[in-house]
């Protein structure tokens, strides 16, 4: 039999003997399971069609097999707390994943960290990098999505904090999924919410283009590849079909099934957590937390197979086949390195000695100090490491990090109280 062009890739959060499964697109039938652990939500992901990659449920690493050995874990990517939402660039250059309040960025050829951007105030929920690479969106508990350039987050210069080009703040409840158009920088992005909206913007501007009210709490979108309609899926089990070239569509509106091509598609008998529509957008494939995905043929609404799971459908994922997924016989064609948990590589931490990385830097370089200047500076701080009157005694010193880090708890303690009590308030009924 002839390889599939298409495969769809699926994950749910209570397999004990396989993690994530590939199925034919067409037949429904199993090709592929990937073996050990299982795979929390908006972690799957590609890298270089060679690898793939999960973040573990409630863990602090990532999965990693090479896309034809099945049976076997390669690696594991140990990151510094839970692991929210993974994605990697569609070159495969660069990893990104959330971690509790940060986005952190590896450069994959070296295993690098290059970045962790902290400006969520809560956790990051969803990660999507444009299909160019240029950029990549986050998505948080904080309402907030943010838009960063990629050449502006790894700079050479580690003192200074990137900022994102966009903050899309409309949104009143967390983020629970987005998803990012063609076209790279000129792209459109959505924005699902809690807040029973979705919201589409453009990423170029971070103007909001769309605003779209349900009767129900939205857990994640979808486009199909021509733009032609967006998919939300809800927490009551329906999918909802809204038209983007209705000629009556205006800034803000809601949801109304109509014959101008807003629909909705019935079978799921809980919330759907994931939606990915084919390359030609014939099919649509969702997951549910009924343990079940379905496939939609989209002309005519109706659910054309579903496939039983163990355990709460966590990723849903049409792609497709990469070339070595069914040559056993195969090896990726550059091995992963270590990846580095620290943004300065320290020995045994993914870093080499006298290694040299070259990425965007600023255009106004620094003349390089003499071989004077530098054993002149040096010895000033030597002098400086012995002078107590300088640094103080080392508890003192002790004693002053450990009150400020006692106060940043605090802090983030009355911040998440706040938070909690305005969501209260916000959804509170009248």
């Amino acid at each position: 039999m002839a390889a599939p062009l298409e495969v769809l890739l699926t994950s749910d959060s209570g397999s004990q003997l396989w993690n994530s499964t590939v199925f034919d697109l067409y037949s429904g039938s199993s090709l592929l399971s990937y073996r050990g652990g299982s795979s929390s939500a908006r972690t799957l992901a590609l890298l270089r069609g060679e690898f793939l990659l999960s973040g573990q449920v409630g863990k602090n690493f990532i999965n990693v097999w090479e896309i034809q050995r099945k049976d076997q874990l390669q690696q594991k990517v140990v990151c510094p707390g839970v692991v929210t939402c993974v994605t990697a660039s569609p070159d495969g250059l660069f990893l990104a994943a959330g971690v509790a309040e940060a986005v952190y960025l590896w450069e994959v050829c070296t295993g690098k960290l290059l970045s962790v951007l902290s400006r969520h105030y809560q956790d990051v929920t969803c990660l999507k990098f444009t299909d160019d690479g240029s950029h990549f969106i986050s998505g948080g508990k904080d309402n907030l999505a943010l838009v960063w350039s990629l050449c502006s987050v790894i700079q050479l210069d580690l003192n200074h904090t990137p900022d994102p080009r966009h903050v899309l703040s409309r949104h009143s409840l967390p983020i629970t999924d987005l998803h990012c158009g063609l076209m790279g920088a000129q792209a459109r992005v959505a924005t699902a919410s809690l807040d029973q909206t979705v919201k589409m913007w453009e990423l170029s501007s971070g103007e909001l283009l769309l605003s779209i009210l349900f009767d129900v709490e939205i857990m994640s979108v979808t486009f199909d590849p021509c733009e032609y309609f967006l998919y939300c899926g809800g927490t009551d089990g329906n999918i909802f079909q809204v038209s983007l070239c209705s000629q009556s569509l205006s800034r803000d509106k809601s949801f109304q099934s109509d014959n101008d091509g807003n629909q909705v598609f019935k079978g799921h008998r809980n919330l759907v957590t994931c939606l990915c529509v084919s390359m030609d957008g014939t099919l649509l494939a969702s997951g549910s937390h009924d343990e079940t995905v379905r496939l939609w043929d989209v002309q005519s609404k109706q659910s054309i197979r579903c496939l039983a799971h163990k355990g709460p459908v966590t990723n849903v994922l049409i792609t497709a086949a990469p070339a070595h997924m069914f040559l056993p016989d195969s090896r990726p064609a550059v091995p992963l390195p270590r990846f580095s948990r620290h943004l300065h590589a320290s020995e045994g931490d993914g870093g080499e000695s006298g290694e040299v990385c070259v990425r965007l830097a600023p255009f106004i370089q620094e003349e390089e100090e003499s071989y004077l200047q530098k054993a002149d500076r040096l010895s000033s701080l030597m002098n400086a490491v012995t002078d107590k009157s300088v640094f103080g005694d080392g508890e003192n010193t002790k004693v002053r990090v450990a009150e400020l880090e006692e106060e940043v708890q605090t802090l983030k303690k009355i911040n998440k109280d706040l938070y909690d009590f305005s969501s209260q308030l916000i959804t509170k009924p009248t």
